[in-house]
């Protein structure tokens, strides 16, 4: 409990997780202690809510109109850095601070302490009449130990009558056991690994940054299978030995059961997950252990940075150039960019790893705002797969197929010699698009501007984007013919039917977000590649996140032009880094191995950049580019997204925000223009794009421009994403 305050104050400001800007005044209760941070419930209306206790002052709110805080919560209270880090994040990305403080508060039921579990130890055998199975329990509770009734029966092979009588005749007695931890405490020297020169080197690094303890920011940067993750592994520990916790942030925490057994192989116990996918209970308990510092290290989605962490000495963000870390719902955020941020506001360390560095992150090593350790050759005997560029003008496919001849002939020569062959292809699904050869009908989603992908394997059309479902039919549904739909260009399960045609005995898996079963299935199947069950992977960019599969000899690209062609600014680096990626899933335990890159285009700068290995060159032309045009990191951008269930209303509304624009010589404005995606989920969308030099206060212009714009109304609706990542 906190220690009372010198001057009992009458009423506090409570952020709410609302929509708001400002905390709203509580009266507190004669005989209640409050300080800030403290997690408390209030009345909202005709409902009870859980909020915190902030920081500033509080409005002139007459005593009748006062609400009063109905409980304070028996929980650490959030420290000055997370509400110091809410208010900057609210400051940064134009949202309400309620909205923010939103995303710390939504495990209300574990702001209460967890109640201990009922258990009984063993008192005395006086006056007990025995039995064989009493016996038996008494060998399980003479070391003093206290048992829970189901627990202690079981062990004993007994049923839980027999403990039941036991404690009846008072042989055991009622204790409080308390809650079990989530996880075991990480064990920082339980392996000395062994390392090459260079990740000795690396390790020192950042080993040196933890022991600073103080605030730094540190790019790894390594070659795929260079040994990034157990280099980094070195710098927990080091927080681990000072008794701080550590942050480990993953695009895709749900796929990552290697790298979960790779942190329980070093540290004797694995990390708390934290991920959208856990029980409601699990989230519970691991939310009130990170707040009392039991949970020492966490790994997490991006939400995780949201975790009431007590004691914080150390961030890793892994694959940090993935998309998967920018949020763009409600608070429109970018889980790297606000880790920095967190590192910064608590003064601790954070690392950045990648094989395929983001453009903003390579520029800040350049310019020294971050250090930069590399890791140039992959570790022990493992080299780099020979990448070749097969150009479809010239090795043309079979009639209806879509892999060249001298991909499926690496394949083969793969799945001879014992390994595996991959096949990457970024479409879900049989097909992109049905069409009738009849009328010339395309089947498209009613709720968005995108076509339905066939499902084959699910009998369905599908749209990605709103989750629309129809049942696939033989019949044209516009003209009715029969047996006249034809599906247009290929998704992984199209290839997975030609590839079962070329090799009838081969064990083929499909990889897809969307493939039945979830998140158990996806990890058993990718424990299964692992082992060598399957000799060819087909699969979209899941199989580029990570992942560790030593048998694969062949990584064939399918369409290693399917990125570039969108004017996203942002294209050539997110194909360069995606490519780079998945053929670097090959060769990683040793062995020759090739990467094959099926191009219509084999002298793009990207084509030729992956075929050629140039990684230096690229980011050099990319980073050149970006300056030369003023994008970011050199330039800021903002994207203003206007939304409504009215075409004409809503581009009205895009018009009249504009307009509202201040005029300066700094900021270029352009739009408002349909979205790329012009209609989704039913609503149709325009875009503003605002763009500025790199030194121009972009929120401050914002809010200005924000202040004399034309309000939300009806269903129409104004989003700002600051330092926009994609432009659909």
């Amino acid at each position: 409990m906190p220690s009372p305050s010198p001057d009992p104050v009458s009423s506090v400001p409570v952020l709410l997780p609302l929509p708001v800007e400002r905390a709203y005044t509580y009266g507190v209760p004669q005989g209640m202690e409050l300080r800030p941070g403290d997690y408390v419930k209030v009345p909202l209306g005709p409902r009870l809510v859980a909020g915190i206790v902030w920081d500033g002052p509080v409005e002139d709110v007459p005593p009748e109109k006062l609400r009063q805080i109905e409980e304070r919560f028996d929980c650490p209270p959030m420290s000055a850095d997370t509400r110091k880090f809410v208010n900057w994040i609210a400051r940064y990305t134009l949202s309400p601070p309620g909205m923010v403080v939103r995303m710390f508060l939504r495990v209300p039921a574990a702001f209460d302490p967890e109640a201990p579990m009922e258990g009984y130890r063993f008192v005395s055998a006086d006056g007990l009449r025995m039995t064989s199975a009493r016996e038996k329990v008494l060998e399980f509770v003479n070391d003093g130990m206290a048992w829970s009734r189901s627990g202690l029966a079981h062990a004993a092979g007994v049923s839980s009558a027999v403990v039941s009588g036991m404690i009846k005749a008072g042989a055991l007695k009622r204790v409080d056991i308390p809650p079990q931890p989530a996880v075991a405490d990480p064990d920082p020297d339980l392996r000395t690994p062994e390392f090459s020169e260079a990740q000795s080197d690396a390790a020192k690094v950042l080993t040196d940054a933890v022991s600073a303890g103080k605030y730094s920011a540190t790019l790894l940067k390594g070659v795929t299978g260079s040994g990034k993750t157990e280099v980094y592994f070195e710098a927990i520990a080091e927080a681990l030995r000072q008794e701080k916790q550590v942050l480990i942030l993953l695009p895709e925490i749900a796929l990552t059961a290697t790298f979960l057994e790779r942190f329980e192989k070093r540290f004797g116990a694995p990390p708390a997950e934290w991920h959208s996918g856990m029980a409601p209970k699990r989230r519970e308990k691991i939310w009130r252990q990170v707040a009392t510092g039991q949970v020492r290290v966490v790994a997490g989605a991006r939400s995780a940075l949201f975790l009431p962490f007590a004691n914080p000495g150390l961030i890793i963000v892994d694959e940090e150039h993935e998309s998967a870390y920018k949020q763009e719902d409600r608070v429109y955020y970018h889980a790297r960019d606000m880790a920095v941020v967190r590192a910064n506001i608590g003064d601790f360390p954070i690392v950045l790893a990648s094989a395929t560095p983001s453009i903003e992150s390579q520029v800040n090593a350049a310019f020294g705002r971050y250090a930069l350790v590399e890791l140039k050759q992959r570790f022990g005997e493992a080299a780099m797969p020979d990448i070749r560029v097969i150009d479809m003008r010239k090795d043309i496919p079979a009639r209806g197929h879509f892999l060249s001849p001298p991909l499926l002939k690496e394949m083969e020569t793969a799945i001879d010699g014992g390994g595996q062959a991959l096949l990457f292809l970024n479409r879900r699904g049989y097909a992109p698009l049905t069409l009738c050869r009849a009328c010339g009908h395309r089947f498209e989603c009613r709720n968005c501007s995108a076509w339905l992908v066939e499902h084959r394997f699910r009998g369905q059309f599908q749209c990605h984007h709103c989750g629309h479902a129809e049942p696939k039919s033989d019949a044209c549904p516009s003209c009715g013919t029969l047996d006249h739909l034809v599906p247009c260009g290929p998704g992984v399960e199209r290839l997975a039917e030609e590839v079962s045609e070329t090799f009838p005995d081969a064990r083929i898996l499909v990889l897809s977000s969307d493939m039945m079963g979830g998140v158990t299935r996806l990890r058993l199947e990718l424990e299964a590649i692992a082992k060598g069950e399957a000799d060819i992977i087909i699969g979209t960019q899941l199989v580029a996140k990570g992942h560790h599969f030593p048998l694969i000899k062949c990584v064939g690209i399918v369409d290693a032009d399917l990125g570039l062609a969108n004017g996203d600014p942002r294209a050539a680096e997110r194909s360069f880094q995606l490519l780079s990626q998945v053929t670097g899933r090959a060769g990683r335990e040793g062995g020759s191995s090739v990467g094959l890159l099926q191009s219509y285009q084999p002298a793009h700068p990207v084509i030729e950049a992956l075929a050629k290995q140039q990684d230096e060159a690229f980011y050099e032309t990319e980073i050149t580019s970006r300056e030369r045009a003023g994008l970011p990191p050199f330039g800021r951008l903002a994207s203003l997204i206007l939304s409504g269930p009215e075409r004409g209303e809503t581009e009205k509304f895009a018009r009249d925000v504009r307009f509202a624009a201040p005029g300066t010589e700094d900021v270029i404005v352009l739009g408002p223009a349909e979205a790329p995606m012009a209609l989704v989920r039913g609503r149709y969308r325009y875009r503003i794009l605002v763009r500025a030099a790199r030194a121009f206060d972009m929120q401050s212009y914002l809010r200005q421009w924000l202040a004399s714009a034309p309000r939300e109304r009806g269903q129409l609706r104004l989003q700002i994403d600051v330092d926009p990542q994609t432009f659909l």
